[in-house]
């Protein structure tokens, strides 16, 4: 085991001395019910914070934990997973630690959840991880007195309640965040954020008829250098915009009242461009690096930015150029994920590229009208995206937004000088918000580090003063050793580890 620093009275053993472990086995599922029949049957999904979450039974339980023991989740992703026991049986992908009365449960859930990465990076498998009995007999293990386990696991406990406390109160002030940020977008789409600019600056206000009509002449010249394009360069021609019916009272009066000079516009009519990606064959796709990058669902995020650092995807050139080059787009573009739960994730097309790529499960928005960072943060505004999740097409939990649903998406718009006065005051205040928020992940973070650090101390002696008059741990093992030596060690099958007395 190596050179290990002890303190006094405390022995280094393995976990193998002091209990007794039960590899789970899983019931047949007929024999399986979630109508209370039977004994409560645990599996790796059904661990919580603490102790297992009741939600299936089985009338032919095979192995049983018991309410002292510690459970662990021992095969697949969260293999090293602990939890504190309860009466029942478990499944094959959780084995029940029991320990002897020279150990204290909690002392031993404790230390296990300490070394949560440890196991689940020591566990092996094919296809997925798993820790063995024998895994589980090995671990090194810091055997402290049994009134010094105690007096640990009460000062533990004492810790932790206070740092719970500020990580709920960390908590608590990210979720009022996500609140002020919304209430932000709702004033700033009002029109309420410029109020002042607006009684200031009177002679760079445009009237809502000349917007409307500003906008109606750019749809026309887009529309015409489509044309333009289509001659020079063949392809299908482009199809005429449709002249939009204007907006109906029934319409209007569902949506907020806006100032004089804002109007409520589709999208389509200040977007020229307004489709959705595709999705390549897997062979076409490369991981990590290649020629042009193409975005999934998950580079998307709620804040604008994209995070292309997430598992990169790329394509070539020529699949770029070839079978995806309806999808392409541009440093600028506007895209949300029209694919969910979650819906609302909006990202702008950085210029780290000069061309990228998109999947089907994204939209593109283009507009010379609207700041790209103004339509990104309205697209986020939760009210936007309640309004698409009424009108999408709902199937097993999942939202699909159709691209008639984002073409006929309802904008609020103000003339170019407010335009940019609004970007600004957005972007300062988000910028305020977002700062806030890393702050508070860091707090979160440095939460979790402290809560790891509690527990090294614990396990090393430093987080209570050790009492002389304690019975050493290695009396502890001693009286074990003899009293298994006594009863021998033969037994063909699992048995409870016999109880000693401390």
């Amino acid at each position: 085991m190596g050179s290990v620093s002890t303190p006094n009275g405390w022995e280094q053993t393995t976990l193998g001395e002091l209990i007794e472990i039960i590899m789970g086995q899983a019931p047949p599922g007929s024999d399986c019910n979630k109508v209370g029949t039977g004994t409560i049957f645990v599996k790796a999904g059904e661990f919580d914070a603490e102790r297992p979450i009741v939600r299936e039974w089985t009338t032919q339980p095979l192995k049983y934990a018991a309410h002292g023991d510690v459970l662990i989740c021992v095969v697949g992703a969260t293999a090293g997973k602990i939890n504190l026991g309860i009466d029942c049986a478990i499944g094959r992908s959780v084995a029940a630690l029991r320990p002897c009365n020279a150990l204290e449960q909690h002392y031993l859930y404790y230390f296990l959840s300490s070394k949560v990465l440890t196991l689940r990076g020591d566990s092996t498998g094919s296809a997925q991880g798993v820790i063995s009995k024998d895994d589980l007999s090995q671990i090194a293990f810091p055997l402290a007195p049994l009134p010094e386990q105690h007096r640990i696991v009460a000062k533990i406990e004492e810790l932790f309640s206070e740092l719970d406390k500020g990580i709920e109160n960390l908590k608590t002030a990210q979720a009022q965040l996500k609140v002020y940020r919304q209430a932000l977008l709702k004033h700033a789409f009002e029109g309420k954020l410029t109020a002042q600019w607006r009684a200031e600056n009177q002679d760079k206000l445009e009237t809502a008829d000349a917007l409307l009509k500003r906008i109606q002449q750019e749809r026309a010249q887009r529309y015409q250098q489509q044309l333009t394009d289509w001659q020079t360069n063949g392809g299908s021609k482009p199809k005429a915009p449709k002249p939009l019916p204007p907006l109906t009272a029934a319409e209007l009066a569902e949506l907020p009242e806006l100032p004089e000079g804002w109007v409520y516009v589709r999208a389509e009519e200040i977007a020229g461009f307004i489709t959705k990606g595709t999705t390549p064959s897997k062979e076409l796709l490369f991981d990590g690096r290649g020629e042009v990058p193409f975005i999934k669902v998950y580079n998307l995020t709620k804040t604008g930015f994209l995070d292309f650092s997430i598992d990169p995807t790329f394509v070539s050139s020529e699949t770029h150029n070839g079978f995806l080059a309806r999808s392409k787009v541009y440093p600028g573009d506007v895209l949300m994920n029209i694919v969910g739960p979650p819906l609302g994730k909006i990202s702008i097309v950085p210029n780290t590229y000069p061309e990228w790529n998109i999947n089907q499960a994204i939209a593109i928005f283009r507009s010379d009208v609207i700041s790209n960072r103004l339509l990104a943060a309205y697209l986020a505004h939760e009210k936007t995206v309640r309004s698409m999740m009424r009108k999408s097409k709902a199937t097993a939990g999942q939202f699909n937004l159709t691209l008639e649903i984002c073409r006929e998406t309802l904008i609020p718009l103000c003339g170019q000088d407010e335009q940019k006065e609004l970007e600004l005051l957005i972007e300062a205040k988000l910028s305020e918000v977002e700062q806030l928020d890393q702050t508070l992940t860091t707090s979160l973070q440095q939460s979790e580090a402290l809560r790891q650090s509690i527990l090294k101390k614990a396990f090393s002696g430093q987080l209570v003063p050790q009492d002389p008059h304690d019975e050493p741990a290695s009396a502890l093992l001693a009286r074990i050793k003899a009293e298994r030596a006594e009863i021998g060690n033969n037994a063909a099958s699992p048995r409870r580890t016999k109880k000693v007395s401390a």
